[in-house]
């Protein structure tokens, strides 16, 4: 299980693409090239998509223990 998940700033994200293009679970989705959303229960943690974003628009977050 990932100890830290990806998350997008929205602000700041230009849904170029680069994210959705490298991830090797397919967690990235870019919607109409306006919106990117990250499906958490693909996501494994591996940071690929944060470390390519031009925008720097992808951080990792840690993943909050569930109770």
């Amino acid at each position: 299980m990932a100890k830290r998940n990806a998350s997008v700033i929205k602000e700041i994200c230009v849904a170029c693409g680069a994210c959705e293009n490298v991830c090797p679970r397919e967690a990235v989705t870019v919607w109409k090239g306006c919106y990117t959303k990250i499906n958490l229960e693909k996501c494994i943690g591996c940071g690929i998509c944060a470390n390519i974003c031009p925008a720097n628009a992808v951080i990792m977050q840690k993943k909050e223990a569930a109770l």
